[in-house]
């Protein structure tokens, strides 16, 4: 099997100040680079006059970013062991702030979908690399606290792009959501050459298997595109798309028949026979990638669309949110240090559970905006608790493997957040559909002409007669969607909990597997 990208001793012990040091280039890095996937969402519409092109268009400089980040991950899982974990960070951050300013200076839409790859890439590089560092310079004593800090990165960075990104556009241009990486990327690289140690993770060895890359980038890149132009395509109902499920099918098929007959596989994947690795990744793979993600798409479609305010003022609405993620995963991942993991994991899931179910379902467009952001305020509190703990039972125990279990977590986030970004946009619009249908076909014709009547009488000293008549129709016809848009994102919200159920059940197999193994334990000390 390929050994993990890390050395077989894997804590590098070091000073605390070169411990500060350290966290703050790597987190700084990371936290760059994560802000970007949301970031650039905001601020998509404002590109279509610049680039020359349309919403369809436009969407691919998020599948192109995407893509690149998810297949440069396994990438790093060969090149980390030849030159180190500090010099797979240091390239990436070299690539990802060169490329976000060459995004900014793109004029065309092919140019901008070029350094958004490129991005992408300086991305994967960045996020397998920070983790792994900040693992390998605490002690496994506080590694709950340095997988809190690196929550931040995770969870609180996604959150407070919608906010950052308002703001500059607001204010400055689009063109600055990429401009800010610049300095922020270059003091992080001067900094990084002097104090990143080198030694981490390198052996020197490079084993590649170019045959499983291939089949595996092939299987990448044809979901995610599939996912992200699935609504636009019209799903099965599209020959691109049936084609592109057929090529990614048969892309993991021969990606397995590879690994399975070769004698240097790509990936070490009998790591997820690892109760506490393989569980967890399953809970990981749902409640993060199918649930939590499609809140994160919801939320700013929610106030800007349905709510009406602006880019900006959405943003400050999600703030509490994202603190309370950022507060609570420091306080976390410090609590996994001193209490059994798994507890905090299943009080997470409680504390969502009570979101998801009775907070969350009640957004409509008569919910005040600040009502809306005191109920995120424990959504917040969930998330923050949910990625330290998590991270604390998959990744400390792996030893060399962990360089190769931190890949796969962040392989993971990708895949699942576009089947949850994907499912959430076709849940939205057939649920809109659905409601627009129900009430224009279940309302009173009688009751609907006198409306559209005494719209007619209020309009027409304005307007001409038959202009009035037209406008009373759209009116109405606005009511009624703005209902149906209403009752589809209460809709939305309640379903996303179906994919966290789900998730649960790998959860509380380990919870209670460990529950029964502590007490055959204290049954052993007994006797």
């Amino acid at each position: 099997m390929a050994e993990a990208p890390v050395t077989q001793s894997f804590y590098y012990p070091v000073s605390p100040l070169d411990r500060v040091l350290i966290t703050f280039i790597v987190m700084t890095g990371f936290f760059m680079a994560i802000l970007d996937t949301t970031i650039v969402d905001i601020v998509v519409p404002k590109m279509m006059g610049p680039l020359s092109t349309d919403l369809y268009g436009i969407q691919w400089v998020i599948t192109a970013y995407m893509t690149a980040a998810a297949v440069g991950l396994i990438f790093v899982v060969s090149l980390a062991p030849r030159i180190g974990y500090a010099w797979t960070f240091l390239s990436g951050l070299t690539l990802f702030t060169l490329s976000s300013a060459m995004c900014g200076l793109a004029g065309s839409l092919p140019s901008m979908v070029f350094w958004r790859v490129m991005q992408g890439l300086g991305e994967a590089f960045i996020a397998a690399s920070a983790q792994t560092i900040l693992l390998a310079v605490y002690p496994p004593e506080r590694q709950g606290l340095a997988m809190g800090i690196f929550g931040l990165g995770v969870s609180f960075a996604p959150a407070l792009g919608p906010t950052l990104g308002g703001f500059l556009t607001e204010h400055l241009s689009w063109r600055w959501v990429f401009y800010i990486n610049l300095p922020v990327g270059v003091l992080t690289l001067v900094a990084g050459l002097f104090f990143l140690p080198r030694a981490i993770g390198r052996t020197g060895r490079f084993e590649f298997n170019p045959i499983s890359y291939i089949f595996l980038t092939a299987f990448t890149i044809s979901l995610l595109v599939l996912l992200s132009k699935g609504q636009q395509l019209g799903w099965f109902q599209s020959t691109v798309i049936g084609t592109l499920a057929f090529v990614s099918a048969l892309a993991l098929v021969a990606y397995l028949i590879s690994e399975l007959l070769s004698r240097k596989p790509l990936l070490d994947l009998s790591i997820y026979l690892i109760p506490e690795f393989g569980l967890t990744m399953a809970y990981h793979f749902f409640v993060l990638g199918f649930s939590m993600y499609q809140i994160f798409y919801l939320l700013p479609l929610y106030y800007e669309n349905l709510k009406g305010l602006t880019t900006f003022q959405a943003g400050l609405h999600m703030l509490a949110f994202a603190s309370c993620i950022g507060l609570f995963s420091v306080i976390s991942g410090a609590l996994s240090d001193r209490f059994k993991p798994e507890y905090l994991l299943v009080a997470s899931f409680f504390i969502y559970s009570f979101v998801s179910v009775f907070l969350l379902p009640r957004l409509n467009y008569y919910t005040p905006a600040f009502t809306a952001a005191l109920y995120t305020v424990p959504l917040g509190m969930a998330i923050g608790t949910f990625f330290p703990p998590l991270t604390r039972i998959t990744l400390s125990n792996l030893g060399p493997r962990t360089g190769l279990g931190v890949v796969l977590m962040h392989y993971q986030r990708f895949i699942g957040g576009s089947f949850g970004t994907a499912i959430a946009t076709n849940t939205l619009t057939y649920r809109t559909d659905f409601h627009f249908q129900e009430i224009t076909g279940l309302q009173n014709r009688v009751l609907f002409e006198k409306a559209i009547q005494k719209g007619t009488a209020f309009l027409e000293p304005f307007f001409p007669s038959e202009l009035a008549i037209r406008k009373a129709k759209a009116l109405m016809f606005k009511v009624e969607s703005l209902y149906a848009a209403s009752y589809a994102f209460q809709d939305t919200f309640r379903r996303t909990y179906y994919f966290a159920l789900l998730g649960a059940v790998f959860l509380f197999i380990l919870f209670f597997r460990n529950l029964y193994r502590s007490y055959q334990a204290r049954r052993e000390v007994r006797a």
